[in-house]
């Protein structure tokens, strides 16, 4: 069950965000077994007063097309797969929606299964 959090400049085209939404769950489905309807996302735009990035760091040229996407997932997923969400997604924001890979970054948190609640006050994944 992620939940994804994509943050960018406001942009001019009032469907980007959504657009970039779809191409993370599609990632998702194809790296990490994510089922269908397992869609939770807040989408968020911010001016440039509100959107703050390093242009350099890791010597990765940045520009104010930067998109930002935090997904907090159960742990338990290989390196491998990662490192495949990393690729299918940043290949898929540039083919789609001709994001820039070098301004594709991706941070993942990973929490326990106990940690999620999807409602009615009950952690439906607590084994105990």
């Amino acid at each position: 069950m992620p939940l994804v959090r994509i943050d960018i400049r406001k942009h001019k085209d009032p469907t980007f965000a959504k657009r970039a939404g779809l191409q993370v769950f599609a990632a998702l489905q194809a790296t990490m077994n994510v089922p269908d309807h397992d869609l939770f996302q807040v989408l968020a735009e911010h001016d440039a007063e509100h959107m703050i990035y390093d242009p350099q760091y890791f010597g990765i040229p940045r520009s104010d097309g930067i998109i930002f996407v935090q997904i907090t997932l159960n742990e338990g997923r290989t390196v491998e797969q990662k490192k495949a969400l990393y690729q299918t997604l940043a290949a898929g924001l540039e083919r789609e929606l001709h994001v820039r890979q070098e301004d594709v970054f991706i941070n993942l948190v990973e929490v326990k299964k106990e940690n999620w609640s999807f409602g009615n006050g009950l952690a439906q994944y607590a084994t105990s």
